[in-house]
């Protein structure tokens, strides 16, 4: 396997470990318009290799908003701070609902949420329509 050639089997492993769903907004592949796509954590271009260990299931709304980022800095503080990794961290400890908005708990998920812009009007609306139909998370 070539460094950014992803196999049929790690690809079916990625998508079944997180049930479908992008691992960083938790929407369910079912309910977003494109399908969703295989994000290297940490990219290639950085030293990140194509196993299991550093893929995860993404929408195409965070996977565009995240690129190859691992890290941001943080507005206020103007700290280089790591983005929320779905094979190292927990969901729940880095984020919360709040309504149909996703909040950080952490640093990460408030750096995290605001550079994959979680919380825009579109995705806001989206959750809500999901979670009045029982459908999200």
């Amino acid at each position: 396997m070539t460094s950014n050639s992803i196999s049929a089997q790690v690809r079916k492993l990625v998508i079944q470990r997180a049930s479908g769903c992008c691992e960083y907004c938790l929407i369910h592949q079912d309910f977003s318009i494109y399908t969703h796509e295989i994000d290297h954590i940490i990219a290639v271009k950085h030293g990140g290799e194509t196993t299991a260990d550093n893929l995860a299931l993404s929408c195409l709304s965070c996977n565009h908003h995240k690129g190859s980022d691992f890290a941001t800095i943080d507005q206020v503080t103007k700290e280089i701070v790591p983005l929320f990794n779905p094979r190292r961290q927990v969901w729940d400890k880095h984020f919360y609902l709040e309504g149909t908005r996703i909040e950080g708990k952490t640093q990460i998920g408030q750096e995290t949420a605001r550079l994959l812009q979680f919380n825009v009007s579109n995705r806001v609306l989206e959750r809500q329509v999901l979670m009045s139909q029982g459908l999200y998370p």
